[in-house]
């Protein structure tokens, strides 16, 4: 489409374009995402006196609890109520949390939906992100210094947020996996690499700050090699590790794509687990099944498919692990973003109401019947109008929209105007 020209006779810049289905379809999207986020989430009632909530938005607040003071988080209600001025950063949601707002980590407010709160929440967990910092490089989000266009995501055990490329390897599309482990809870949770060679969604990449390399690079990592029955355990000591942990050494290894690496030489330096004695495995733990196989362990993040924490082994000595790692929540479906979300919509769902319905329920019956007249003429004329333009493939304009209402308020009058009253 053809600019117009400017007075000096060139080309005046295009403005952006959108059609009216494009604002429609951007704000609905807009309301999800926020029924998303919010609708699991009370917005009038200060979630302290439900305990440590198992997920919730949450939000800190700098004005009250800035950089250099203690880290405290505060509710959805009590960011609109006692922070509604304030300069909040938005935490997105976190899970066992325990509403802060108004105890001793504030010096200069109460609590004015639940003032009576403890002067600390012991169980809550503290990051960065209650200063507006994220991802290993800690940096804001937005950041105005940082040109890169980047999507963050949501480490689903430490729930810090990391820039994509600082996970060590290229996220898959957004729509091929739904949970990520980041490079550090990995490492932590060892346990998981067993998991990551049969669920995981792998791609690996070349990582821009040289831990990690492509397939023509090296890289530190490990090579062990589970025994007795499938514990991994590269040492020369008699005793076995813990079920599910890794005694390890690092040496240097060349990284391969495939999550499960061959019994060939050349991948004799990637970091391989595998069970050589051959033990005989209890297979009431899924976990040392899993261990037994050949697999490999990145210094990467991981990224999950759907329902990808359904094949956890729940076994008692898996159970146990999970406790002392307080990782319990892995084997809880509910307690993923997306069971919170889906509860949102739900909520969001059955509260929403229709305005015409509840405009109609106030009438009586003879207005009922005028306005559903009136709204199905505009609905009419409306959709009438504004196929003349969709025909003509012509842009709606403002003074369109004003031109249609000033004349569908004209034709009103005359209709009006013209009625004929008579006495009986």
């Amino acid at each position: 489409m053809a600019g117009a020209e400017s007075p000096t006779g060139g080309q005046a810049e295009l403005e952006p374009v959108v059609s009216l289905v494009d604002v429609l379809e951007e704000d609905e999207e807009l309301e999800n995402e926020a029924c998303a986020v919010l609708g699991g989430s009370d917005s009038e009632k200060c979630s302290y006196s439900q305990g440590s909530v198992k997920r919730q938005a949450l939000y800190a607040c700098s004005t009250c609890t800035p950089e250099g003071e203690e880290p405290a988080g505060i509710c959805l209600a009590c960011s609109y109520e006692c922070h509604g001025s304030h300069k909040l950063f938005e935490l997105y949601t976190k899970r066992n949390f325990r509403c802060d707002c108004g105890n001793s980590k504030f010096k200069n407010l109460e609590c004015k939906l639940f003032p009576d709160k403890s002067k600390v929440n012991s169980c809550n967990k503290y990051n960065d992100n209650f200063f507006g910092l994220y991802c290993i490089c800690k940096r804001p989000y937005p950041d105005p210094e940082d040109e890169v266009p980047d999507e963050m995501i949501q480490c689903v055990v430490c729930e810090d947020w990391f820039h994509g490329r600082h996970l060590g390897a290229i996220p898959p599309e957004s729509g091929d996996f739904q949970e990520m482990v980041c490079q550090a809870c990995m490492e932590r949770c060892s346990f998981l690499w067993a998991y990551a060679a049969q669920l995981a969604v792998t791609r690996v990449s070349a990582a821009a700050d040289g831990l990690l390399l492509n397939v023509d690079g090296v890289a530190d990592q490990e090579v062990i090699k589970p025994e007795n029955g499938g514990h991994q355990d590269n040492t020369q000591k008699e005793d076995a590790p813990e079920h599910g942990t890794n005694a390890s050494k690092e040496v240097k290894a060349e990284q391969h794509d495939e999550p499960c690496a061959s019994s060939s030489a050349e991948s004799d330096r990637q970091t391989v687990f595998k069970n050589e004695n051959k033990t005989e495995l209890q297979s009431s733990c899924r976990l040392q099944e899993l261990q037994a196989k050949q697999f490999v362990k990145k210094d990467t993040a991981t990224y999950w498919p759907l329902n990808w924490r359904s094949k956890l082994c729940t076994c008692q000595d898996c159970m146990k692990m999970y406790g002392e790692l307080d990782v319990l929540f892995l084997t809880d479906e509910c307690d993923t973003v997306l069971a919170y979300e889906n509860k949102g919509r739900s909520a969001q769902a059955a509260d929403r109401r229709d305005p015409l319905m509840d405009t109609l329920n106030s009438m009586d019956r003879v207005q009922q019947v005028e306005l559903i007249c009136e709204y199905n003429d505009l609905k009419t004329e409306l959709k009438d109008y504004l196929k003349r333009f969709a025909d003509e493939g012509t842009v709606v304009k403002r003074e369109d929209i004003q031109q249609f209402f000033e004349e569908f308020q004209s034709k009103k009058r005359r209709r009006v105007d013209g009625l004929q009253y008579y006495c009986s």
